[in-house]
């Protein structure tokens, strides 16, 4: 089975690419919702996260999201090490995950493929940009954030240009109109290479 994986910095709206992936028949494992769901109901890595963060990770047996987003926003390090702790846990649930899937190939949405040097993970990787204006308005929108704090979030990830090198398939996510004729292409490519066809 083909793994692709779909990666993008934050508000390049990976998600609806997702959904309309979902629409041709394709499982997608979304890395960020089940690293949350694993933080919250694996006592082994709530008891490593209270280590590293202190006894305010949870609250009310719930991650204290917020807590350790101030403390991780602050300090690369720390954020690193949370990454070292909650990764290797959540690719041991996508390859359970994998086992129970019969399509030709399934995507792993994962924010930091490359940042985090994982590309080695994925038969095929395809990058969602989007113009930067664009990806703050969302985020704004969605999150009820300010408009500075995102700017340092994106500042902080790999630029759209340098995923775009590393990437099999590149996705302009600037309009919903071509945004569905792009997916279908894509995945109309992905069937071919697996079936040996020419693109």
């Amino acid at each position: 089975m083909i793994i692709v994986g779909l990666t993008g910095g934050i508000g390049s709206g990976k998600t609806t690419v997702s959904q309309l992936f979902k629409g041709y028949g394709v499982p997608v494992y979304i890395a960020d919702k089940e690293a949350k769901l694993l933080m919250n109901h694996s006592e082994e890595l709530k008891q490593k996260l209270i280590v590293l963060f202190g006894t305010e990770a949870y609250k009310n047996q719930e991650l204290n999201r917020a807590y350790i987003a101030s403390k991780i926003f602050k300090d690369k390090h720390l954020l690193d090490q949370m990454n070292a702790i909650v990764h290797p846990e959540v690719g041991a649930h996508f390859k359970g995950w994998l086992k129970t899937q019969e399509t030709p190939y399934v995507i792993k949405e994962a924010a930091i493929i490359f940042e985090q040097n994982m590309q080695s993970e994925y038969d095929l990787i395809i990058t969602v940009i989007a113009d930067e204006d664009e990806r703050i308005k969302r985020v704004v929108n969605r999150d009820k954030s300010n408009s500075e704090k995102v700017k340092a979030i994106i500042k902080n990830q790999l630029s759209d240009s340098e995923k775009a090198k590393q990437s099999d398939f590149v996705i302009v996510n600037n309009h919903l109109e071509t945004l569905e004729n792009q997916v279908a292409k894509i995945h109309k490519s992905i069937l071919e290479f697996i079936s040996g066809s020419p693109n």
